[in-house]
């Protein structure tokens, strides 16, 4: 190929040369910024002054948290606090040896490790090792001491064990005593609650016509109507017992369809009488009767009415004896109250009746029940809302499957349900004999081994196969110990339940609940106004 003639490659050489110019008189240029940007910050930039042999430095440290520093192995707070904990082991072995002199020491030494400790979370600085180290080195002397006078490891070991024991005992002690006196606690009745029920007993006794109006409504046709819904309630509250009567007519979209059976002891018979015959329920029928009129509920038909004879029961329910070696619980008299075991003789008292929703005396109704009668039991006695969602609530948990009569006949994982609210069917109650498996039940236990208390584990086993599972909204439990419920669930209830010992007319019921069962409380009557104004 031939070449160029040189006149045209020299200005390509010169365009190259004129490039490389440019570039670096660029660089120059960048250089030249740069040098007026940092001698600009210079000027204005203000010298830190040098620290003298005395000045103090002040680092800039975040906040600190004690509990990190404590839980720090490399941290002067966690020596101070290892060295404490050994010391205050060795102060307790120092007394008992009589070592008062090092006992005051030793002491002396944890006082200083712990204001050190507090100064150091007041300030939130970490604790520096010069501040530190005289207490430590004073405090590991003493330690030395205390294990050169011969308490070893092996003798402070054992000797915090023996003080653990004995600290655990005392717990344990103080945990029995807190669940007796709230157990006496719930048993209680306020002393406003006590005036009223002496009021309106005196309004009986002082009121011949009162009387004769309870006895013309014993003879109500109403009360033997099955065409009616029909509630019964046994209990001697006259203000729980108003509550639940109130609550369930003021939600009722028919209340003058609604009847309601109580049965209370002669005690609380006058004033019950009283109060709900001067009161409005907006046309509901209420009958009252007292447990003694129940001729036939005697020692002789009822496992129960023998127990209240029998020495050994009265001396287990009722003798007041602190004895911790038994639950408290265990020994709680409504167990083998007559009134608490009325729910399973229901058709022996109301033989006329074929259908009827049995409440508590601690609930709260927030819907109309009436809907309830039309529900389908299947052929079943008792409807009940189980409780099984918890794994407590199965039957092994009520009843002692070691014992082969238990075992042999029932599922220990069986579901459980509550009592409270119930719907029961008579027609079906009668013909499976629920009141007769019932006695046998009580017989069998008579020694207390197969369950130990309440109602509940001789319903479980008389009712066994004859339970209807009702919607969890009909019946929610646990306002009387449980603190946690969910709002959304209460509101949809339709009878709230008060079980557990923080009954809500007491004043150690749970406040969140309270008001749930206070807007059913008539606070226009003159005789309840009185008693809690005086």
């Amino acid at each position: 190929m031939r070449r160029r003639a040189a006149e045209f490659r020299r200005p390509v050489r010169k365009r190259i040369h004129n490039w490389i110019w440019v570039l670096l008189g660029l660089f120059f240029f960048i250089g030249f910024l740069l040098f007026l940007v940092q001698h600009n910050h210079d000027q204005h930039h203000v010298p830190q002054p040098t620290l003298e042999k005395d000045d103090v430095v002040n680092p800039v440290h975040s906040r600190l948290n004690i509990t990190e520093e404590l839980v720090s192995p490399g941290s002067i707070a966690r020596q101070l606090a290892d060295q404490m904990t050994l010391a205050k082991a060795y102060v307790v072995i120092a007394k008992e040896q009589n070592n008062l002199q090092l006992a005051w020491e030793l002491s002396s030494r944890i006082r200083s490790c712990q204001l050190l400790l507090s100064k150091a979370a007041m300030r939130e600085e970490p604790i520096s090792l010069a501040e530190a180290e005289s207490t430590l080195k004073s405090l590991s002397l003493l330690i030395f001491k205390a294990q050169d006078a011969h308490y070893d490891i092996a003798t402070t070991i054992m000797t915090m064990k023996s003080h653990i024991q004995a600290l655990e005992e005392r717990a344990h002690a103080a945990t029995v005593q807190s669940t007796v006196f709230g157990q006496l606690a719930s048993e209680a009745l306020p002393k406003s609650l006590h005036c009223l029920h002496v009021k309106l007993t005196s309004d009986w006794l002082g009121q011949p016509k009162l009387q004769k109006l309870a006895e013309e409504n014993k003879n109500s046709l109403r009360l033997m109507d099955n065409n009616l819904y029909h509630f019964c309630i046994f209990s001697d509250n006259l203000i729980g017992v108003s509550v639940v009567v109130n609550s369930t007519v003021l939600n009722a979209d028919h209340p003058k369809q609604l009847v309601f059976h109580i049965v209370t002891n002669n005690v609380t018979y006058g004033a019950m009488e009283t109060w709900f015959l001067t009161n409005d329920f907006k046309g509901a029928t209420i009958e009252v009767q007292s447990i003694e009129e129940l001729t036939w509920l005697n020692a002789t038909y009822s496992p129960v009415a023998r127990q209240l004879l029998d020495p050994d029961s009265r001396a287990y329910y009722f003798s007041g004896s602190q004895d911790f070696g038994s639950e408290i619980k265990f020994r709680n008299p409504k167990y083998l109250s007559l009134l608490n075991h009325l729910r399973f003789y229901v058709p022996d008292i109301y033989p006329e009746l074929e259908k009827v929703v049995f409440l508590d005396d601690d609930v709260v109704v927030q819907k109309d029940l009436i809907p309830l009668f039309a529900l389908e039991l299947h052929g079943n006695v008792n409807g009940a809302v189980e409780t099984c969602l918890e794994a407590f609530h199965r039957f092994y948990k009520y009843l002692n499957f070691s014992n082969p009569i238990i075992s042999s006949k029932f599922d220990p994982q069986a579901c459980g349900w509550a009592f409270g609210m119930n719907i029961f069917d008579l027609v079906s109650w009668r013909k499976e004999n629920v009141t007769g498996r019932y006695h046998y039940w009580m017989e069998q236990n008579a020694d207390r081994t197969l369950w130990k208390l309440g109602t509940l584990p001789p319903g479980l086993l008389s009712f066994y196969g004859l339970i209807e599972p009702l919607d969890r909204r009909w019946h929610v439990l646990g306002l009387g110990y449980d603190m946690n419920i969910d709002n959304r669930l209460i509101d949809s209830a339709a009878v709230i339940h008060y079980n557990g010992n923080m009954k809500p007319w007491l004043k150690l019921a749970i406040a969140r609940y309270k008001p749930l069962w206070d807007r059913y409380v008539d606070q226009s009557n003159t005789h309840l106004q009185q008693c809690l104004t005086n």
